[in-house]
């Protein structure tokens, strides 16, 4: 009863401490998580402290096991801190009848342990406010110190943190995130299939924003946020990590047994960076750091000391001899994000590695699936025209959902490889690292100097770059990477893919460097937020103002970085209102983005993409000219006979005799240069216009037209 009651004193002030500082996310219930010993060598060492209070039945459950080298009486001071700042100290001896604590009356030489519950009184535990069973990851902690009454030396300390059980880390929030993301794919995936089915051109729904790389890009935002260094509100850690499957780490403990197997067989070092090594690790939040402790020894899980409430232990040599040494280490940034997912250091390259290796072969094999389904129904059945373009651009198909995926994931691909050629122990991992930084890299230098020259090589015939959105086989191919922008905008996709490679450089790169991070992501991010203020390049004017309000989140997310810098020594509990602020509004972007989802489903219903669109016009209007016949009306304002009698085409909409008009000039199947005659102003009108026709013949028709006009206030019939 007398350990009962000495270690409710305990648990009495922490709970008073949670109350006044704010609770965390649980029902009704307070709890000790995990403790530390404040010195590395001590005399009197503790090595297990539970204690949970429940508000709904007032009882005090605890257990407390520890080891002493001699025999000796001591005082205690308990202090409780929440935030940063002190809210409970009281000083007693063990001994004392009031605050009698049996094990501790004198310390033992040898180990001491207790089990045991106790009735909280009314007055105590009437006076918790219920916020503190609410407020999800408190910064609470209390910390016993044990004293000598010969001489006053500290002979013992442990510090342990207090939560009520619940946490901002929430797999419910997680699962929604992932489906909003997949509701996304869907509405993108249903324009382009869409597309595909009816021509191959795959024009999709890219240009409706959110699409599911702008959702995507945002959760991967998120994730990256909760890798920054600094002193970061717990609250607001534990948020990022609902999204951390954007980033591709997913906790699979079997795929990390794997890695660790791996990583040991390729030169790794697994003593203290490996997932066993984490499953003997707890996490305490200490001053805005995060402090992960390590035991190496025997597990105390295995230790069965059961004990009266009120009796001691005899002294056990061998028990003692077994005490276990406490390892602690600040982790923070990268490492600290992973750790905290059960992903160690050097794993997080490989984790995202064979998570992505995985989503490729689920594409690959979807759509060989599609293939055989649509191979069988061409053989045996009447396959519909509409399916005949998903079948002939199969590899295409396959080639377009891998470049995808690369541009998709390039920004936090760059980051995790980064790291793990800056952090990694592993040849093997370092080597895969760099060989897929450089095909990713590769892949994406390609098609954006293979579009560029393109692009220059149109301006040059063309006069402009329209065909990238109107040409069938070059939207097929290269659309993916322009497909939301506007016409004159379509190159905004190369300082996009250079943000998504400089930020996750930085990021990897100044990792445990909090200030210099810090003020080159807002230099970063602020250009970003320029670049789409300035040239606003998507089609849609939705599209401009979802991409701008996201930038703005991202800016505003850094600058409140700053904040949680330990240079600017501001008090945590002005870090943590900030982290609460932090998550409001990238939780409000989320849900907002999740509502505009739901009317973009609707939309792709009932609108077609406007690229599509116009192209769809422009072949509709050259199928109406192809139908043309000699005794068509239209006949007389479009065409036109050559010295030789034969007719000649103004609008060089489709092919024609070259050996009959030796004047034309072909590019591709199109002829678009023409001798013109003055004879027809109207079909000079339709040439002046035809955009397909070099600037030469179109500043040809112009002057035909010019040339024919008849001069103001004469009669073309001869009278004024």
């Amino acid at each position: 009863m007398a350990v009962s009651n000495s270690r409710w004193n305990v648990r009495r002030a922490a709970i008073w401490a949670m109350a006044l500082a704010t609770g965390v996310l649980g029902d009704d219930r307070l709890v000790t998580k995990g403790f530390t010993n404040c010195e590395a060598e001590s005399v009197v060492r503790i090595q297990q402290v539970d204690i949970s209070f429940s508000n709904s039945d007032k009882i005090v459950v605890f257990d407390i096991a520890g080891v002493s080298s001699k025999r000796q009486n001591v005082t205690a001071t308990l202090a409780v801190s929440a935030y940063g700042q002190d809210i409970y100290t009281k000083s007693f001896n063990p001994c004392d009848e009031a605050t009698l604590i049996a094990a501790l009356c004198p310390a033992p030489a040898g180990s001491f342990s207790a089990r045991g519950s106790q009735a909280v009184p009314a007055e105590y535990a009437g006076a918790i406010p219920g916020i503190a069973f609410q407020m999800p990851d408190i910064v609470a902690q209390a910390t016993l110190k044990l004293k000598s009454l010969d001489d006053g030396a500290e002979v013992g300390c442990v510090r342990c943190q207090i939560t009520n059980g619940k946490s901002a880390v929430i797999p419910t929030v997680a699962y929604i995130a992932a489906g909003v993301a997949g509701a996304a794919l869907l509405v993108g995936g249903v324009g382009a299939v869409g597309a595909t089915l009816s021509g191959g051109a795959g024009a999709g729904g890219g240009t409706i924003s959110p699409s599911f790389t702008e959702m995507l890009g945002v959760f991967q935002g998120f994730a990256m946020n909760g890798m920054m260094t600094g002193q970061l509100p717990q609250v607001y850690r534990s948020f990022t990590q609902n999204f951390a499957f954007s980033s591709g780490l997913i906790p699979w403990m079997q795929m990390q047994i794997s890695i660790d197997n791996f990583r040991g067989a390729t030169g790794g070092n697994l003593t203290r960076d490996s997932v066993e090594y984490l499953l003997k690790s707890n996490f305490a939040f200490q001053n805005g750091s995060v402090t992960r402790r390590s035991l190496d020894g025997l597990s105390l899980a295995a230790r069965e000391i059961e004990t009266q409430v009120s009796g001691t232990t005899p002294s056990d040599e061998s028990f003692t001899a077994a005490a276990e040494a406490t390892i602690r280490e600040a982790v923070s940034g990268i490492k600290q994000y992973a750790e905290q997912l059960s992903v160690p250091q050097s794993n997080t390259f490989m984790t995202v590695l064979l998570i992505v290796a995985i989503v490729v072969a689920v594409i690959v094999v979807g759509i060989l699936l599609i293939k055989v389904v649509l191979e069988v129904w061409a053989l045996y059945g009447n396959l519909p025209a509409s399916l005949t373009g998903l079948r002939k651009h199969y590899w295409g198909s396959i080639a377009r959902a891998l470049t995808s995926l690369v541009l998709l994931l390039y920004g936090i691909w760059v980051l995790y490889c980064v790291f793990q050629l800056t952090h990694g122990d592993s040849w093997a991992a370092q080597a895969l690292a760099c060989v897929t930084l450089l095909l990713f890299t590769g892949i994406l230098a390609f098609f954006s100097w293979k579009i560029w020259t393109m692009a220059r090589q149109l301006k040059n015939t063309q006069g402009d770059t329209s065909a990238l959105y109107e040409d069938k086989k070059i939207w097929f191919k290269y659309s993916l990477f322009y497909e939301s922008y506007k016409k004159d905008y379509w190159w905004v996709f190369v300082p996009v893919i250079f943000y998504m490679f400089i930020k996750g450089c930085v990021l990897a790169a100044t990792d445990g460097h909090g200030m210099a991070q810090a003020v080159s992501l807002l230099f970063i991010e602020g250009l970003m937020l320029a670049l789409l203020v300035w040239s606003r390049p998507f089609e849609r004017k939705s599209g401009n103002v979802i991409n701008i309000m996201i930038q703005v989140v991202r800016v505003l997310s850094v600058i409140c970085v700053f904040i949680f810098l330990e240079e600017f020594g501001l008090a945590q509990t002005t870090q943590t209102v900030a982290g609460v602020i932090l998550v409001g509004i990238q939780s409000a972007l989320a849900v907002a983005l999740a509502l505009l989802i739901a009317c973009n489903a609707i939309v792709a219903c009932v609108k077609q993409n406007p690229h599509r669109r116009r192209r769809k016009e422009m072949e509709k209007m050259q199928r109406d000219l192809d139908d043309l016949t000699p005794l068509d009306a239209r006949n007389s304002l479009l065409m036109e006979r050559n010295k030789s009698g034969e007719s000649i085409n103004y609008l060089g909409s489709f092919p024609m005799d070259k050996k009959a008009s030796p004047a034309y000039e072909s590019s591709g199947d199109r002829y678009i240069g023409v001798a013109i005659e003055p004879a027809n102003p109207y079909a000079a009108v339709a040439l002046s216009h035809n955009r397909s026709l070099t600037p030469g013949a179109r500043d040809q028709g112009r002057e035909s037209l010019v040339l024919n006009a008849a001069p103001m206030g004469q009669d073309t019939r001869g009278g004024y």
